[in-house]
């Protein structure tokens, strides 16, 4: 029954039984994780295979020969198992290429770098064949961002004088309590570039000067007005939130006693404060989110970090749901970086259990690739986790409001996915879902709301006493 739960739910599952197999391995389940940043295709077996693989460029395809294997019928149903919207995969062949030798043939969208590994069994899962398709132009996340903000100037320009301001508009100036010594602003000589604000400017800068030429008429010289200098303080660069809902794909975290998986529901939690922190301005400055996963595919801890350092975010904050081995416990959490250990054994023990994530997700470890193989960053200073202790203050304040805590202050560990050294870090329980009334408010859209909604809160409280132009950046 646990089996079930945990790979039903947003993937697909092709089971196949001992009977179906004439001899070699016996086949257990085949999985395809669709999702724009790569598609993952995993075989489990009771047994170690073998594969190897070759591209085939004009029609675009892999074909990946799989020892240990012989085909039936049943295995044939693959061919019907890939989703339309699959942006990699455009269908799966399955043949007998050689006695004992199965041959996969994967038709594919557009061209690929592909990686195919095994994996050892690890609990809930025996042995698995894993094929990772990249495609080879991936999408830049920085630039999406770019172009959000450039289509937000954009409208403004198009609506004319007296629009809201979507973005051009200069910011109201701050209201903020000064920060405190440990946020405190460098001098503005010595503040390193911000790269995303400085290319959104000129290509504002251009913007604005395109639409004003086209807009008026020429007029005769006159003495120009003598412009206002603006507030020091005041800023027009994008805040970048990055959101992490944990876990995904393979890795479906914690599962309550009803089956419910901690992937689907910090997935929900996760766009439900993206749609909420979207488009919002913090003193003057306009927000724009970014997801490590919107969907339900696997990213490894150290892809989490790169993705957010990637878009040079402001925060980062990671979404979990908490479990323990009895259903008694409940509340929610906050979890900052430690550089002097565990400040309990309870978040040592947490912080273990979170960074078995790419055990269970699944690694490949002997490849030195962006995606996978990169050592973790060890860097983090006492000014970033000073900076995640002011943030984690800041929502568990606003979290204590919509529900229980199981801890009123912040707790620190060794979390792999909180080490971005030049990034406010945290880490979030929402609660345990492993305690049956907290597993049903997880599930319940309107406690969604209510959390999501605490979450912003304490993200915008967080912004006002530490603007973002307090603190300098590392590119």
């Amino acid at each position: 029954m646990k089996r079930r739960h945990l790979l039903g739910s947003g993937l697909l599952a092709l089971w196949l039984g001992p009977a179906q197999l004439a001899r070699g391995a016996s086949l257990l389940a085949v999985r395809v994780w669709p999702a724009r940043d790569y598609t993952r295709l995993t075989i489990e077996s009771d047994s170690a295979l073998v594969a190897r693989q070759f591209i085939i460029p004009d029609p675009p395809r892999l074909a990946v020969d799989i020892e240990g294997l012989d085909l039936l019928p049943g295995l044939r149903e693959l061919v019907s198992k890939v989703q339309p919207n699959d942006p990699n995969i455009a269908g799966v062949r399955v043949g007998q290429n050689a006695p004992n030798v199965v041959r996969l043939v994967v038709d594919l969208k557009q061209p690929v770098s592909s990686q195919i590994f095994s994996l050892k069994p690890v609990e809930p899962y025996q042995h698995r064949l894993v094929l990772d398709l990249y495609p080879t132009r991936a999408v830049d996340p920085l630039e999406e961002l770019i172009q959000q903000r450039l289509q937000g100037i954009e409208a403004t320009l198009a609506a004319g004088p007296g629009a809201k301001a979507a973005g051009l508009s200069a910011p109201a100036a701050s209201t903020a309590s000064p920060p405190s010594s440990a946020m405190a602003s460098p001098a503005p000589a010595a503040a390193k570039p911000d790269p995303l604000g400085e290319l959104i400017q000129q290509q504002s800068g251009r913007a604005a000067s395109g639409v004003s030429e086209a807009r008026e008429p020429r007029k005769t010289a006159a003495a120009p007005a003598r412009a206002e200098p603006e507030p020091r303080d005041k800023t027009d660069r994008l805040i970048v939130i990055a959101l992490d809902p944990g876990h995904g794909g393979e890795d479906p975290g914690a599962i309550g006693p009803a089956g419910t998986q901690e992937k689907d529901v910090v997935l929900q939690i996760a766009l439900k404060l993206r749609d909420r922190l979207q488009g919002l301005e913090i003193k003057g400055n306009p927000v724009r989110v970014f997801l490590t996963r919107d969907a339900d595919f696997f990213v490894p801890l150290q892809v989490r970090v790169e993705k957010a350092r990637r878009v040079q975010a402001d925060l980062f904050v990671s979404l979990h749901a908490d479990a323990f081995y009895t259903p008694d416990p409940q509340g929610a959490s906050v979890y900052a970086l430690s550089d002097r250990g565990a400040s309990s054994a309870a978040a040592r023990w947490m912080a273990n259990q979170e960074n078995k994530s790419d055990r269970v997700g699944g690694i490949n470890v002997k490849v030195n690739d962006v995606h996978v193989q990169r050592a973790l960053f060890d860097m983090s200073t006492t000014a970033q986790i000073n900076d995640s202790l002011k943030l984690g203050g800041a929502l568990l304040g606003e979290i204590g409001r919509v529900g229980r805590l199981h801890k009123p202050r912040v707790e620190q560990a060794s979390f792999a996915v909180l080490k971005a050294p030049d990034i406010p870090s945290i880490l979030v329980e929402t609660a345990f879902i492993s305690n049956p009334q907290e597993e049903a408010r997880l599930l319940d859209s309107s406690f969604q709301d209510r959390l999501a909604q605490a979450l912003q809160r304490g993200i915008t409280r967080y912004f006002g006493a530490n603007p973002p132009l307090a603190r300098s950046r590392t590119s």
